[in-house]
Parts: C-alpha cells; sequence; structure tokens
C-alpha cells in the first residue's frame, strides 16, 4: 500500500532502463574493483539525470562512477543487507531523517559535516530546511537529489467563488468552510481514507500547528510518554472533530488515492479542498486537463492554528530524497567528490526543472518562471525556501514497526474506533 505513494513520490518506474543499467555491475563490493557504485531506484527520468551527472563526472575522473537502480519494494531490504558486506554500494540512496538515521547509528555512513564545509558553494546552494533532513546529531550524512514535494491544502477556485468565500488561511476559517460547503451539498475536504498516509497529513500538520516540530522529534528520539504530548493527543481530538462536522464527507473510507477518485473529485467540484502532496498536480494534469486548462486548482499552505505554538510557515511533507556515501566504501574521496560536482550543478538542477520538480537549490525561481505551470512551481520553492521547518512524513521518519502501527491506528481513530488515549497507549510501545 504504502509503497505506491513512495513509488509516486518519485514519479515512477522504468524496467527497461534497470534492465540496463542493473547488468552493468563492475565492482564487486565497495572499493572492490576500479570503479564505485551508486545505487538507486528506478525512476526513468531522474536515473536519466544521475546518469548524465555521472558521465560528466567520469570524464574527469579517474575512479569512475556506475548507476545500479532496484526497484522500491525490495530496495530497503536489499540495501540493509549489503551494507557491511562486500556486495554494498559506495553511494546509496535514502529518505534521509529518520531512514537514514538507523544507517548513520551503524556507523554505516560517512560523515559529509567537513566536506560541506570545504565546500561553502556548495552547501549553500541547497534550501536549508531541505539539507537539515540529512543532518544527524549536528552533523551531515547526505546531500539532496530531487525535487522537493511539501503537502499543501489545493482547492477548487471555481468551487469557492461560488460560495463567495476564501480559502482559509486559519484553522477557524476551515472550519467555517467546511460547514458552508455541507450547506451546499460539497463534500468540503477530499480525504482518500482507504489509505492511513492520507490521514496522517491532518493529523502531522496539527501536530506541527499545535506545538510545534519538538513534540514530533520526541517520538523520534523514543522518548518516553511522548506520544501522549498535550499536543498530539490535542491534534487526534481535533480529525476526530473534523470527521463528526463532516469535513470528509460520509464514505472518505472507501476513497483511494491509487485510482485517480480522489483528485478527480476535487477536479469535478464534488469536493472544495484536498490535502495531498504538491505531486497531485502532475496527476491532474494527467488526469483532468481541462481542470488544469481553466486555472481553477488553487493551493495554500496548511492553516494556522490560533494559540499553537508551532510557526505558522513550518511545512510537513517530502522533503527530498537523499545520496549518502557508505562509510566501508574503498573510493570514499571519489564518492563524497562525486556529490559535490554534481547534485548542485547547473545542468542537473536544469535537468530537474525540465523533469517537472522544484529543486530544493537557492534562487532558481527565475528559472522556474520558465516551466510548465510556473505559477505552482514558484509558490512550491517559495513555501519550502521561506519555511522555518519542513517535517518528514512521520512514516518515512520512523521504524517499519512503528509505520505500520501508526497507519493502522489513524484509520481506526479517524473511523472512532478508537480513542486518542488508546492510540497513545498503543503507539507508546513502539517507542
Amino acid at each position: 500500500m504504502r509503497s505506491t505513494y513512495r513509488i509516486r513520490v518519485i514519479g515512477g518506474t522504468s524496467l527497461a532502463l534497470a534492465m540496463l543499467l542493473a547488468t552493468g555491475c563492475g565492482t564487486t563490493g565497495p572499493g572492490g574493483g576500479d570503479a564505485f557504485q551508486v545505487w538507486a531506484l528506478e525512476d526513468a527520468a531522474v536515473n536519466e539525470l544521475v546518469e548524465a551527472g555521472i558521465e560528466a563526472y567520469n570524464a574527469d575522473s579517474d575512479v569512475p562512477a556506475e548507476l545500479v537502480t532496484y526497484v522500491n519494494d525490495s530496495y530497503k531490504q536489499r540495501l540493509q543487507v549489503a551494507l557491511g558486506s562486500p556486495n554494498a554500494p559506495d553511494v546509496f540512496f535514502n529518505w534521509g531523517g529518520g531512514n537514514l538515521a538507523q544507517y548513520v547509528d551503524a556507523g554505516q555512513a560517512v560523515d559529509l559535516t567537513g566536506a560541506l564545509e570545504d565546500a561553502p558553494e556548495f552547501r549553500d546552494a541547497f534550501l536549508p530546511s531541505v539539507l537539515d533532513v540529512a543532518r544527524i546529531d549536528d552533523a551531515y550524512y547526505g546531500v539532496p537529489i530531487l525535487g522537493v514535494q511539501p503537502v499543501v491544502l489545493f482547492h477548487n477556485r471555481a468551487v469557492f467563488e461560488e460560495a463567495g468565500i476564501e480559502p482559509p488561511e486559519t484553522y477557524d476559517e476551515l472550519l467555517d468552510a467546511v460547514d458552508t460547503f455541507q450547506e451546499r451539498g460539497v463534500t468540503p475536504v477530499t480525504l482518500p481514507g482507504a489509505q492511513g498516509w492520507t490521514q496522517l497529513m491532518w493529523f502531522s500538520y496539527l501536530v506541527e500547528r499545535i506545538g510545534g516540530p519538538d513534540s514530533f522529534q520526541a517520538v523520534v528520539d523514543g522518548e518516553a510518554g511522548a506520544w501522549s504530548d498535550p499536543a498530539i493527543v490535542r491534534a487526534m481530538e481535533m480529525c476526530q472533530e473534523l470527521v463528526d462536522r463532516g469535513a470528509f464527507g460520509t464514505n472518505f473510507s472507501s476513497i483511494d488515492y491509487d485510482n485517480g477518485s480522489a483528485s478527480a473529485l476535487l477536479a469535478t467540484g464534488e469536493s472544495a479542498m484536498f490535502l495531498m502532496g504538491t505531486w497531485d498536480i502532475a496527476r491532474q494534469q494527467q488526469d483532468s486537463p481541462e481542470f488544469m486548462a481553466s486555472g481553477d486548482l488553487g493551493y495554500t499552505a496548511f492553516p494556522t492554528v490560533e494559540g499553537g505554538e508551532g510557526e505558522p510557515g513550518a511545512i510537513v511533507g517530502n522533503p527530498s530524497n537523499y545520496f549518502s556515501v557508505n562509510a566501508d566504501s574503498g573510493h570514499t574521496d571519489a564518492a563524497v567528490d562525486f556529490l559535490v560536482e554534481t547534485f548542485a550543478s547547473d545542468e542537473y538542477v536544469d535537468g530537474l526543472i525540465e523533469a517537472g520538480q522544484v529543486p530544493p537549490i537557492e534562487g532558481v525561481e527565475d528559472r522556474l518562471q520558465e516551466s510548465e505551470h510556473a505559477d505552482f512551481a514558484v509558490f512550491t520553492h517559495q513555501l519550502v525556501s521561506e519555511a522555518p521547518s519542513f517535517t518528514q512524513s512521520w512514516d518515512q521518519a520512523l521504524s517499519p514497526s512503528a509505520s505500520q502501527a501508526l497507519l493502522t491506528n489513524l484509520q481506526l481513530l479517524f473511523l472512532g474506533d478508537i480513542t486518542p488515549e488508546e492510540f497513545s497507549q498503543d503507539m507508546e510501545q513502539h517507542l
């Protein structure tokens, strides 16, 4: 279920490219040959960019790089088994945050802090809130390689205009909008509740707005009682209040994101709002071109919560994906040089923009103005560049077992089958 979402985050798969690349493995492990391996997920557009970067790097390098790709479902397990063995990669793809932290804790990732300090132009090219997702215990262990994908509140502009109201900027305005659309027979908010990660977006943003990033950080750090933090409990209560108010309609638990039905509800005007990652614009472009052409797809940041301790500009979502260097690599210097020379270069950044992504790079607004859906791209970049913090999607930041328990409990919570207190008690077992 969740693996489909992870693939969608980076834009799809390419079996043909995988077959070409996976057979080109020239080393027997880190430092085991005259080339170093770069492991990544299969993604046609992105792999082409990485391949171009490798070709440019190899033209002047004594130690060449080569790309090896894997399907998403098997990658994590394959990487965990490979690291520490003779068959490990030199550079490996990861999701940053808690996903990267497990490799750092195991001593399997190179501290890149010194390399970043030695290349300040490279370090400072990245948006701080995105680069910081690869910071573990005040040291950096990865660099961003893909575009930013925060979660935003999409809305149907025509539906709002017909109702005579503006998109909500505060939570109270959101509640008023819910009441207005219910009276008009419009589902206020699309929620694909068949998948718990869509409910997590509401929960995590409310926790952020109420308690700030420290509430979730305590969970990540495994602090006893973290799941009973007042901000977390209150966010759960607010989620249930939204359900009871009719914010998500009556059949949200049967709506699925992957089949496109959720996005279609917004495009057809059957719903007024949709909290989703910025990747949804690609789906709207593919499935609802008339809606896109009309200019009725609106977007805004998640509303503020009065009295909350969180900063209004803080965001939640997928900051980027990252490349890190294996601590056991025999080609550490070459691998680090490859990262520094490639992933903030004009050629790579332009390639990301051409592929429809919003690079995690400072000062690219002018270049984004030339891209398709320029207004949305610039909005997304500004949202991230001005964010005081960018909290990684919780289920990516936590361990697999904790993530699964979280998503299961969220579905039960939204259905009213468990209380916030029962939710907290169960999740405490996964700290």
